[in-house]
């Protein structure tokens, strides 16, 4: 665990105590430098697809990022927006934790971090280093290995930004998220590229019901994964009838 985030680790969130912590950490791990060049992500997508027999790798690779960002993004997004601290996320100095089974259980950081000082002045360039520095790379990666469109990946990435944004809106009605919003509306980036966050989510009026639908602007491809149904919020499964976004 890293003391500086300790605050973070409440309730609900309890569980991400041991996510993000120091290279002092006993489990193995394997350093993301090397991931997909030394054949570490070939084994450890085939350890994953043991408990998924029949399964497309494409599917397999898309699930398997799923739960690598959801271990990444919500605790370095709550971090920064909620306490001020900026991970290091350097995509080759990090080392990746994962279980007997090639699932991630967590990252190795080379520090703590440090308060941001001055404070970054929009969504931007406050996830930066998460956007340019981890998840770039790491999407780069995969498809290296995979034939899987990178708009998959980053709408996997996209899908947890937004659901963990919710989640601390909602969870602190007084903290300010103003920059999780601002990336997630921000068509463009600075240097005038696609931002490849940018409304992974849209909330539709189904007839019949109150409350608004989450629904993903990307399918996962989970259906190429054998024994997994669609996902709640799949665009391909079921079309509302009329959509309010």
């Amino acid at each position: 665990m890293i003391p500086a985030l300790t605050p973070l680790f409440i309730a609900d969130f309890a569980h991400y105590r041991d996510v993000l912590v120091l290279d002092d950490d006993s489990r193995p791990s394997v350093p993301l430098r090397t991931f997909f060049t030394s054949g570490a992500f070939d084994d450890t997508l085939t350890r994953f697809g043991e408990q998924y027999p029949n399964s497309d790798r494409r599917g397999l690779a898309s699930i398997w990022t799923q739960y690598y960002c959801v271990k990444l993004i919500p605790p370095v997004v709550a971090a920064s927006l909620i306490l001020g601290h900026r991970m290091p996320l350097g995509f080759e100095d990090l080392h990746l934790m994962l279980d007997g089974h090639g699932m991630p259980l967590g990252f190795k950081l080379p520090h703590s971090g440090q308060r941001w000082s001055p404070e970054p002045v929009d969504g931007c360039q406050r996830f930066d280093d998460l956007i340019e520095h981890h998840l770039r790379p790491f999407i780069e990666g995969m498809t290296s290995r995979i034939r899987l469109s990178p708009h998959v990946l980053w709408s996997n990435a996209g899908n947890y930004f937004e659901w963990v944004v919710g989640v601390l809106a909602g969870a602190m009605p007084h903290a300010d998220v103003r920059h999780g919003h601002d990336l997630l509306n921000a068509k463009t980036l600075p240097d005038g590229r696609r931002n490849p966050l940018y409304q992974p989510v849209r909330y539709l009026q189904v007839a019949g019901q109150t409350e608004l639908k989450r629904q993903r602007r990307v399918c996962c491809v989970r259906y190429l994964v054998g024994g997994l149904a669609y996902c709640e919020s799949c665009p391909v499964l079921r079309r509302p009838e009329r959509q309010s976004v």
